[in-house]
């Protein structure tokens, strides 16, 4: 049978009957009663002469690795990974082994169980680490509420959605157990633990009831404590099922622990197994059971007069035992129902997206009819679409402004009927909103229900403060949000304030298309003009439009009141007409290198469509490193100013060697379209909305 589920255990974990810790224990105990345990396969660091638990192992062995050992460990699991190709993976404790399996983009649902406090384990110490993981794991569980609450300090309450609490659990007994004088602990014999608290005040209850022992099984190499009694016995570390027998036949379990327990399954398994258990009040212990002996003052003296209070008043010691044993609230059926349940429909819900499949794609965009494609190699709706068909996906394009002004539409409505009656002749598998959200949420929710179609949504404008209309942009694309299956923006999702989820907000760089972008100005040896730059004002109108102005002119009047010796070619400023189509190209022909200047604050990623109409075309060009482009493009593709001055400065040095610029420009060219052509973003927007293995690998990522 085909292993679908992977487990992966925290590498210091040891799946064996003698070593096995809390997590090793979880796996094994819903394993045993799970429908699936013949579809999972359990990942963990093994001695080849150990025996693991149950029989679906597969050893990651890193014994001869002596540092980053869980590292090594994961990208040993990563590429076991793509050999099996799991559709489901399930990882214990380690959110560093979870961050770095997320970043590896697997095609496969993602649960993550924490058994200790998130704050105290490598990336997920800080609020922002915390929000990442429940941002890309599917579902996270926690084995106490104490250790959920741990989580969401600092996190608002809607990441709630996907985490819930799943106790570790037990399998009760069916007959309560025949029990002897015997008070055990079990544990580290630590002071972390309690033990120095335990063994003080045990034996002086030995001293006064000498017909009752003790017993302490463990063990802790870092700490010494002697306590010696013909009555006490320290049974050093037991395989499981034999600290089990110990509970069977013990009257009296304490974990005091000092530590903030995520939850204590001492205290539970003992409690199930009719023990008298007294517990610390830390962290999860008092979830562990109904009646809890609370040992509030963690001291010898309070934990022996609560061991002498049950011991001296026998029915008292019963009545308790019974209680537990009676009233065990985590079972094993439970566990092992809910984590079945959540993975059947995990698998159900797989998508069986085939890479070859024709796609039906509605693209409800502004293709610019109404003028007459005037704007045709500045559309990103128009490259995209391309890249769609390219990629062998059928695709209609609806320009929705241009049927609103030929039929003189303002009712909204009307529209969105309009649209509906496409989808249902057309039937698409994806709809992709191109720079807008027009579709009412009564649209999205019939389409959504009949047809099961996904939505996406790209956008190419300011939506972080800083930038012009940015809270009018960005209240325009978080209406129908929650339906919204992914969004594409042309800055970096990070900086923005937003209430869509992050997991649904992706880059996407200004596309570039062979056939639109397809001069090489660098072969252009009549270029006479030093520097080329075109503001968009009059963009809708194809004039300049005297009252624009924006914060790109004050730059421009600085590098020309500052510049002396080279000659600029800026359009759409101080009464220069903007061009538009072959136009445009016309005018940048002229130059030698070009200015990528975006209105606004510069910002991480964030450009006009004007970054692939001049690098795509082959210009050198110049960009603000605020902007970041740095990150996937070096020096000898294009040229990064701090400002006017610097800008000056390295337009001056590539003055009189034009060999130098182009070069650059032609591997601006070559590297622009090997990263941002129109079929690698097309493939992004279809394999992010449908949670796909990546054809390509995208370097924004």
């Amino acid at each position: 049978m085909k292993k679908k589920i992977a487990i992966l255990l925290p590498y210091k974990e040891k799946y064996t009957s003698d070593e096995a810790a809390a997590a090793s224990i979880w796996v094994k105990d819903y394993l045993n009663g799970s429908c699936l345990k013949n579809e999972t396969l359990v990942f963990g660091d093994l001695s080849k002469k150990k025996k693991p638990i149950t029989k679906n192992f597969k050893n990651l062995d890193i014994s001869k690795i002596n540092f980053r050992k869980n590292y090594s460990y994961t990208r040993k699991f990563y590429k076991i990974f793509n050999k099996y190709d799991f559709e489901i993976v399930e990882i214990h404790n380690r959110p560093e082994s979870l961050v770095y399996l997320i970043k590896k983009k697997l095609n496969c649902k993602f649960i993550f169980v924490y058994h200790n406090n998130p704050q105290d384990l490598r990336y997920s110490k800080t609020v922002s680490e915390r929000i990442f993981i429940v941002n890309n794991c599917h579902q996270i569980y926690f084995v106490s509420k104490w250790v959920m609450n741990k989580f969401f300090e600092g996190l608002p309450f809607e990441y709630k959605n996907n985490c819930e609490i799943l106790y570790p659990a037990i399998k009760s007994l069916n007959k309560f157990p025949k029990k002897e004088k015997i008070i055990i602990f079990t544990g580290k014999l630590n002071s972390s633990k309690g033990y120095d608290i335990f063994g003080k005040a045990t034996l002086k209850i030995l001293n006064k009831f000498n017909d009752w022992k003790a017993y302490a099984i463990g063990n802790e190499r870092r700490e010494v404590h002697s306590f010696k009694h013909k009555n006490y016995k320290i049974l050093s570390w037991l395989p499981h099922d034999q600290i089990l027998n110990f509970y069977k036949k013990s009257s009296i379990s304490v974990v005091c622990s000092r530590w903030q327990e995520p939850f204590g399954r001492t205290a539970m398994e003992s409690a199930a197994f009719g023990c008298a258990t007294i517990t610390s009040d830390r962290g999860g212990l008092k979830e562990t059971f109904k009646t809890n002996l609370i040992l509030n003052k963690l001291n010898p003296s309070s934990l022996e007069k609560i061991i002498k209070k049950i011991i001296v008043d026998n029915k008292k010691l019963k009545l308790i035992q019974y209680k537990n044993f009676t009233n065990v609230i985590h079972e094993i059926d439970f566990l092992i129902e809910k984590m079945d349940k959540l993975k059947k429909n995990f698998l159900q819900k797989k998508i069986n997206y085939i890479r070859n499949k024709n796609l039906k794609i509605l693209h409800i965009g502004n293709f610019d009819e109404k003028n007459d494609h005037r704007l045709f190699n500045i559309s990103i709706a128009n490259k995209i679409s391309k890249g769609f068909i390219r990629n062998s996906h059928d695709t209609i394009n609806f320009s929705y402004r241009d049927f609103n002004s030929k039929f003189l539409i303002k009712n909204n409505n009307i529209l969105n009927d309009k649209i509906y009656n496409i989808v249902e002749n057309y039937k698409p598998d994806l709809l992709v909103l191109g720079h807008n959200n027009i579709l009412s949420s009564n649209t999205i929710q019939k389409v959504k229900s009949k047809f099961k179609s996904k939505f996406a949504l790209w956008y190419e404008d300011h939506l972080i403060k800083g930038g012009p209309n940015a809270q009018n942009n960005l209240n325009l694309i978080e209406k129908n949000e929650e339906l919204i299956d992914q969004y594409f923006v042309t800055t970096h999702p990070d900086p923005i304030k937003t209430k869509i989820p992050k997991k649904k907000m992706n880059f996407m760089p200004i596309p570039a298309d062979e056939n639109i972008e397809n001069l090489e100005i660098y072969n252009d040896n009549n270029r006479f003009k030093d520097l080329f730059f075109a503001l968009s004002h009059g963009v809708n109108y194809g004039k300049l439009k005297n009252k624009n102005i924006d914060d790109r002119e004050i730059f421009l009047n600085d590098l020309i009141e500052k510049n002396s010796k080279f000659t600029f070619n800026i359009l759409g400023y101080a009464g220069e007409q903007p061009k538009w189509n072959y136009q445009f190209y016309k005018e940048i022909a002229k130059c030698k290198m070009a200015l990528n200047l975006s209105r606004g604050k510069a910002m991480k990623y964030y450009s006009s469509n004007r970054i692939a109409s001049l690098v795509a075309n082959g210009i050198m060009t110049f960009i603000d490193e605020k902007v970041a482009y740095s990150d996937f493009f070096d020096t000898n593709e294009m040229g990064f100013y701090k400002n006017v001055e610097d800008l000056l400065n390295q337009i001056d040095k590539l003055h009189g060697n034009i060999n130098k610029i182009n070069q650059i420009s032609r591997n601006g060219k070559k590297r622009y379209f090997s990263i941002f052509n129109n079929l690698i973003v097309a493939d992004y927007i279809v394999n992010k909305t449908f949670n796909i293995k990546n054809k390509y690998k995208y370097i924004w990522e």
